[in-house]
């Protein structure tokens, strides 16, 4: 008779809390307190409270959502590389990737929740199915891929001290556990499926001339891909200089910069030829005219070049490239926030100067119709300060409360 051996959860005594780190916690709390107070506010007068409108429905938070979810890209790509590839060497990269990516769809969640105004009929979707709309199809990913990574995180948990009361917990954590191939597969999937629909929201929009475009489903897969690992990489540098020790491999961190550049170099490649292909090989009337009223009426130019090609990808590339600049911690982080930089400054662009430039009826007529403009108001700022700072608090006690970077000895003795 054959017995399976379950180990004790990798539980280590947690350090006192620094007085640096309770400001800081405590600093976050007041923006979520700030953040619920907004929200409420919306919930009971509604969106004219805030800045959108019919021209310009999606403004700040739909950008926040679009942002969360593809620095959460993490999580799939990690769990494919260890658990479907089986490069064991990305292993303690793992559970801090899926941490981030539950905090980002959560976090996407609750701005979803307040754009659309009426979060009580969330679950009409999963209920009444539309199978022809993108819109659609993203929720049900979403919600489901928010399951996996919930199952995901359910061992982190279960080792925690947080369930030291329940002695069957490491039990239940190791059945779960077992899984996680399982759960890799299925998580894979429904990430290149809702990424690149979110990108095919926008391409298919044939009345946006910015938005109307064959490329977008990749280019945000490409940029969620890069985005996400670097966001990892900059979280776990991080810790890493706080606590005064690697807590991952710095062989590990490398190949990790190598493979997001690798990500970043295709997709600036692709958004520089499409870019090209839009604007001088074909010459769309539309397009012509509604990028001339961007570069006349907004800063679209300086962030679009500036921020996020040059700073957003292009340096990031060169640091992570590089073999000088990747010795360097403070390097690779600055690169890492520099992706991230660009990769929110993506979604920043798409959805704004693609409504903020006129619905063009008639191709080469755009500039005839008034010029729009937008900009987030207090109650917006507010609420979107209170999501960012749900997800720094989250991450925050998770990385002090939870066995997110255990050693690869610990790993391998308990899986």
């Amino acid at each position: 008779m054959t017995t399976t051996t379950i180990h004790p959860p990798l539980i280590k005594p947690h350090p006192p809390m620094s007085r640096g780190l309770k400001i800081w916690i405590g600093f976050l709390s007041v923006l979520i307190v700030a953040g619920v107070v907004c929200g409420v506010l919306v919930f009971i007068y509604g969106l004219g409270l805030t800045n959108l409108s019919n021209q310009v429905p999606w403004g700040l938070w739909i950008a926040l959502d679009l942002s969360a979810i593809s620095l959460g890209a993490g999580a799939f790509i990690v769990s494919a590389v260890v658990y479907l590839l089986n490069i064991k060497r990305f292993l303690p990269m793992a559970r801090v990737a899926v941490l981030g990516g539950f905090l980002g769809y959560s976090s996407a969640m609750f701005a979803l929740a307040l754009d659309i105004g009426r979060p009580d009929r969330f679950w009409h979707a999963l209920v009444y199915w539309n199978v022809h709309s993108v819109l659609w199809e993203i929720t049900i990913c979403v919600v489901f891929y928010f399951t996996v990574l919930a199952l995901e995180m359910a061992p982190v948990l279960f080792e925690s001290r947080l369930f030291r009361w329940w002695p069957a917990a490491p039990k239940v954590g190791h059945f779960i556990h077992r899984f996680t191939g399982v759960f890799a597969v299925i998580g894979l999937g429904l990430s290149l499926l809702h990424q690149s629909s979110l990108g095919a929201t926008y391409g298919i929009v044939a009345a946006r001339p910015l938005w109307y475009n064959p490329a977008m489903p990749v280019l945000f897969i490409l940029s969620a891909a890069g985005g996400g690992l670097s966001a990892c990489l900059f979280v776990t540098l991080l810790v890493s200089r706080l606590r005064g020790e690697y807590v991952v491999k710095r062989e590990v961190l490398r190949d990790v910069a190598t493979i997001a550049g690798a990500a970043l170099s295709f997709y600036l490649y692709l958004k520089l030829w499409n870019w090209l292909a839009q604007n001088y090989y074909s010459s769309l009337p539309a397009r012509t005219s509604g990028l001339e009223i961007l570069f006349q009426t907004s800063p679209y130019g300086a962030t679009f070049w500036w921020i996020e090609v040059l700073l957003g990808s292009l340096v990031p590339i060169i640091i992570f490239f590089t073999p000088r600049l990747r010795r360097s911690d403070w390097m690779l982080m600055l690169g890492a926030a520099l992706a991230i930089t660009g990769v929110v400054m993506l979604r920043w662009n798409t959805t704004i100067s693609g409504l903020v430039v006129p619905l063009d009826w008639s191709p080469g007529t755009a500039y005839l119709f008034p010029r729009l403009a937008y900009t987030p108001n207090l109650i917006e700022i507010g609420a979107f300060a209170g999501i960012v700072s749900y997800a720094l608090l989250g991450l925050t006690l998770g990385i002090y409360f939870l066995p997110i970077y255990p050693t690869e000895e610990e790993l391998e003795a308990h899986h």
